[in-house]
């Protein structure tokens, strides 16, 4: 089950899903291709996949705040109390559990919903923005040794 990058059609949110194809060990997820949703869903309540998610949101934000300089680097004094940097270009709205499905077989995976605080309210995301965040999915997935 590949991963899915899906951009809403009238507001700037790109919403991905990520099916987790292989066992993680180390999150005691070992069986995850299950018959029914209802199985899944006693996946998605586990230590082991809250760990999962909570680890994948240090990672995403890792990865979304790599090609921002830090405060140091855009202040030439150290000191300055009035310094607020700008808004992230993307906001992590929503990090969570999914079941995934494909073919009548069902898997848990992670949803995650990013916002563009720079693009109107009323409007897509760009495609190069869409292109961007699927390149971030992968990355997710890479780090994480999700695939």
């Amino acid at each position: 089950m590949p991963l899915k990058v899906i951009p809403d059609t009238d507001k700037p949110f790109i919403s991905i899903e990520i099916p987790l194809e292989k066992s993680l060990p180390d999150y005691d997820l070992d069986d995850l291709e299950k018959s029914t949703p209802r199985d899944v869903d006693a996946v998605l309540v586990t230590q082991g996949f809250r760990d999962l998610v909570d680890d994948a949101r240090g990672v995403l934000l890792d990865i979304l705040c790599q090609h921002r300089k830090t405060i140091v680097e855009q202040s030439t004094h150290l000191t300055d109390l009035e310094l607020t940097p700008d808004a992230p270009p993307l906001e992590i709205m929503q990090l969570t559990g999914a079941i995934c499905a494909q073919d009548e077989v069902y898997r848990p995976g992670l949803w995650i919903v990013l916002r563009d605080n720079r693009a109107p309210q009323n409007q897509p995301p760009s495609p190069a923005l869409v292109e961007r965040v699927k390149h971030y999915a992968d990355e997710l997935v890479r780090r994480m040794d999700l695939a």
